[in-house]
């Protein structure tokens, strides 16, 4: 049977190579569309970047690949609406698309529901007014902050710069000792690649922006995938969640 195409829309281009990577690994058809925007972790650019007619037109360009769900992979082009706002974002993407649609944000807050999170730490990219908007997010899901530390890079293109090791400096220099998890929320960074390097380090899950993006994509298509090299949200355990 024909496995079903999975749609993402990604906004400009940064570290959208993460999505053949786990195509391949998966083997599963992962479509990206890129929409664009300013690139800039800013409050007004990131409404702009995330709005109706930019994630319409992404839905646009999936369209002929037939996807079973779209994502729009974005954390502050969703989060930065507020937890209604996104919920409403995501509704008007999957009437444009015609398929289920989520957000990194939302893929968030059900990959930590899925691992039973209540207390995260949080090491974020952005500059601390952005970051803080995705502590809020999380918080109105009921899932408590034990710390948060933001890098305050100003562009997507920035982070997709950082190396593999910048990326296991940020994760272990941030974590928190009664964190169970710690989240990485951004889908301009590079992180599926380090994955087990970020969980053997801390030794404790990481939940990074990419990551729960595919991971909510196949959740959202009914498709059950395993990848030991993505970390322990795709171990057998929590892999597939049910639609």
């Amino acid at each position: 049977m024909q496995v079903p195409t999975i749609g993402f829309i990604y906004p400009d281009h940064a570290a959208e190579d993460d999505y053949p990577l786990a195509a391949a690994t998966l083997n599963t058809p992962l479509q990206v569309a890129h929409i664009y925007g300013t690139d800039l972790h800013a409050v007004p650019e990131l409404l702009d970047l995330g709005s109706p007619g930019k994630l319409r037109h992404g839905a646009e360009l999936l369209a002929p690949h037939q996807p079973a769900a779209v994502v729009w992979a974005c954390t502050s082009g969703s989060f930065v609406y507020g937890p209604e706002g996104a919920r409403e974002q995501v509704q008007k993407l999957s009437d444009a698309a015609g398929a289920p649609a989520s957000s990194t944000s939302l893929a968030f807050v059900a990959a930590a529901r899925a691992l039973g999170l209540t207390r995260v730490a949080v090491a974020a990219s952005y500059p601390d007014e952005v970051a803080r908007l995705f502590v809020d997010f999380l918080a109105d899901a009921g899932i408590d902050i034990t710390s948060m530390a933001s890098a305050d890079i100003d562009t997507a293109a920035e982070v997709g710069t950082l190396s593999p090791e910048q990326v296991l400096e940020l994760a272990t220099s941030n974590d928190h000792p009664d964190a169970q998890a710690l989240l990485i929320p951004d889908t301009a960074m590079r992180t599926l690649g380090v994955l087990p390097q970020l969980e053997a380090a801390l030794g404790k899950p990481v939940l990074t922006a990419n990551q729960v993006t595919v991971w909510e994509g196949l959740r959202l298509a009914g498709i059950d995938r395993t990848a030991t090299d993505f970390g322990t949200l795709f171990s057998e355990r929590y892999a597939y969640v049910g639609r």
